[in-house]
């Protein structure tokens, strides 16, 4: 009977390690990015070589070796994007007249260059496997690749969590790309494929007749699934990037941010046609963001700008209108708060605004 603990603990382990220490590094200052995307690359050599080394041994030590390797490779195309080393030819936000393909063609050229380099990468790893009966470290890679590449196209097409408040700056025109819905019609397909590719890897690695088939199907199944738990946070009402919280800076500047431009807005909101006022206690984020669009349209009149913080089951979430756009971000206080809304603008009509905003209570 094989051994299937240690190689899940070691996954999640791996998994959420990696994740965090790039989440970590990429909140440094930007001065930092060259000395840290040079020892990366040092450490990918290393990777490629231990790939070579272990690609002709069937041993659970080979597969520990071949996964790690996989991931160190994955994490380096990883850092070069959000370090934006790599990442495509359209650095603007996108264009608020824009939709349908050519949305679709400016956000694929946002990170065309990544999307080369990841196919390289695969490439490479895949060669340098060739023939040998260790292949662990290319389809690790491949399989952080699909995660990627689906979470990716999921929230362009929409999903309630989007994830903004992990952009960093340089990057920040990339949530113009994303659009926040309760569902969209990819996601039951790409979290269908994920499962089934789940279960499969599961049966695989029950009926394996070795220690290294073992151990490689239990750490590739592992990551498949936590593959499907990241398709359902996209959806679900929970904050899945507070997983990371402590390993990066980002969230903590990202609340204090948010929290001194409502205490601005709230200073200026003393004109006769600015508006403030509590929220519901707990709030439904869907209807909010319903109301935030009508808004937006100018149902209630002309907005200048609006900015709030409101308090769901799960976490609580920042939402702005600048413009004709409408954006919400989960974040985390750091200091005690009420729900509330500022609004700054002509001709309010404050009744129906309020009437609106009461019936997105929880």
């Amino acid at each position: 009977m094989h051994d299937f603990g240690l190689p899940i603990l070691a996954t999640l382990a791996l998994w959420w390690g990696s994740t965090g220490i790039i989440f970590y590094l990429d909140s440094l200052p930007r001065k930092t990015f060259p000395y840290t995307m040079g020892a990366a690359t040092v450490l990918v050599a290393a990777a490629l070589w231990g790939l070579v080394a272990t690609s002709n041994h069937q041993t659970a030590g080979s597969a520990y070796g071949a996964f790690s390797y996989g991931l160190i490779c994955w994490g380096w195309q990883i850092l070069g994007f959000y370090m934006g080393y790599v990442t495509g030819p359209q650095r603007q936000p996108c264009p608020p007249e824009l939709r349908g393909l050519g949305r679709f063609i400016e956000g694929v050229r946002t990170g065309l260059y990544h999307e080369l380099s990841a196919l390289i990468g695969a490439v490479a790893l895949l060669a340098l496997s060739h023939n040998q009966p260790n292949q662990l470290g290319f389809w690790t890679y491949a399989t952080l690749w699909w995660m990627h590449e689906s979470a990716k196209l999921n929230v362009f097409f929409g999903v309630p969590n989007l994830g903004e408040e992990m952009i960093p700056d340089h990057l920040r025109y990339l949530a113009t790309y994303m659009s926040r819905r309760p569902m969209n019609m990819f996601f039951p397909f790409s979290v269908t494929i994920s499962t089934v590719i789940t279960v499969w890897l599961a049966w695989a690695a029950t009926a394996a007749t070795t220690p290294f088939e073992a151990t490689g199907y239990t750490m590739l199944g592992t990551l498949m699934a936590l593959a499907v738990a990241e398709h359902w946070f996209l959806v679900a009402p929970l904050n899945a990037n507070a997983l990371w919280a402590p390993m990066s800076k980002r969230q903590e500047e990202y609340s204090g941010l948010i929290e001194g431009e409502l205490i601005a807005l709230e200073n200026f909101a003393d004109r006769d046609e600015s508006w403030t006022a509590p929220l519901p206690h707990i709030c439904e984020a869907r209807h909010v963001a319903q109301v935030l669009e009508l808004v937006a349209a100018g149902a209630f009149g002309e907005v200048e700008e609006v900015k709030g913080a409101l308090r769901t089951r799960a976490h609580w979430i920042a939402f702005e209108i600048s413009g004709s756009r409408a954006r919400m971000t989960p974040f985390t206080p750091r200091n005690p708060q009420e729900p509330r809304i500022v609004a700054v603008g002509r001709h309010l009509d404050r009744d129906r605004l309020m009437a609106a905003i009461e019936n997105c209570a929880a």
